[in-house]
């Protein structure tokens, strides 16, 4: 089985140069290289394929037949590598896209509606799930996730600044009063989200963390869910600021502890490394960070934090 192009190529530039050392001139390797890979080359398909001498290399009757169909093998890779740089900035193709579920459904849905209009050579595969998907055995081309990557066969470029907030409905806090420390929240309806769901709020300070452990009234394993009961009044949440921005500008929630800042980490793209990443994916992360940057989740992403209060006065 043939499978070194390079022992082709080598071969074939031997016979376009006539001897072994035209053929390292043209390739630049020296003589030894191109020996060794004539001989790996014979070994392989067990014939002799050159006559040759201290000048010169002629091809025998098995040689000619052979080089005939090799030519064929590099003409076909030459023109597949060339078609490749002709698409290097041409956005086409299938984009493999994977987001977690809230998130995908206000911001990556948008996008990729809006950029298949500018772009409709690319077909979008759109999987939405909150847990992490295995990107290479499972061949996406690209995650938005949130958090820290932990996967070290994978690249992550930061897309966009992320806040966690404490929220929860006016109702809510008309009835049951506004927590105005960390303390505070002892006593109060608490949801807790995730899957599992989390059993602690982790509140970052300049010296540390504060780590407060949760008594909740209601356990859920969908982040979108505990968003909805937290505006129907069930509780206090601890959501992404990019899942709840239109729900604060419509005042259907309230931020919870303003001044208390809770550890994060902001919106990443993930993707398998690689020498060059596909045009239709450089693209499609373009146009997602100019329709974050327009969104109401970039304005309050950026908003600065005060000093984080510890206990109510």
């Amino acid at each position: 089985m043939i499978d070194d192009l390079n022992e082709l190529r080598t071969f074939d530039r031997i016979v376009h140069g006539g001897s072994l050392s035209a053929a390292a001139r043209d390739l630049g390797i020296s003589l030894a290289v191109v020996s060794k890979r004539l001989t790996a080359l014979e070994r392989r398909v067990q014939v002799r394929l050159l006559n040759r001498s201290t000048r010169r290399a002629s091809l025998t009757d098995e040689g000619s037949l052979f080089h005939l169909h090799c030519r064929r093998v590099l003409d076909a890779v030459e023109a597949a590598e060339a078609a490749l740089e002709q698409r290097q900035d041409v956005v086409a193709g299938v984009l493999k896209l994977t987001a977690p579920n809230g998130f995908g459904r206000r911001h990556v849905v948008p996008a990729v509606r809006s950029f298949q209009q500018a772009h409709p050579g690319v077909r979008v595969h759109l999987s939405l799930r909150d847990e992490l998907v295995d990107l290479v055995g499972e061949g996406v081309e690209l995650a938005l996730r949130y958090g820290a990557l932990d996967d070290s066969r994978l690249v992550a470029r930061e897309l966009a600044p992320n806040r966690r907030i404490l929220c929860a409905s006016p109702e809510y806090l008309r009835r049951r009063g506004t927590p105005l420390s960390i303390d505070d929240l002892h006593g109060h309806d608490l949801i807790a989200s995730g899957s599992p769901p989390v059993s602690q709020w982790v509140f970052a300070q300049p010296g540390g963390t504060i780590a407060f452990p949760l008594d909740a009234s209601t356990l859920c394993d969908d982040g979108e869910a505990a968003q909805i009961l937290a505006v129907q009044g069930a509780g206090i949440a601890r959501k992404s600021i990019w899942d709840v921005a239109d729900d604060l500008d419509a005042g259907r929630l309230k931020e919870v502890l303003p001044n208390c800042a809770l550890a994060t980490s902001p919106l990443s793209a993930v993707y398998a490394p690689g020498k060059q990443v596909a045009p239709r994916v450089r693209a499609f992360l373009g146009h997602m960070v100019q329709q974050l940057q327009q969104s109401a989740g970039w304005r309050h992403a950026n908003r600065t934090m005060p000093a984080i209060a510890l206990t109510g006065t």
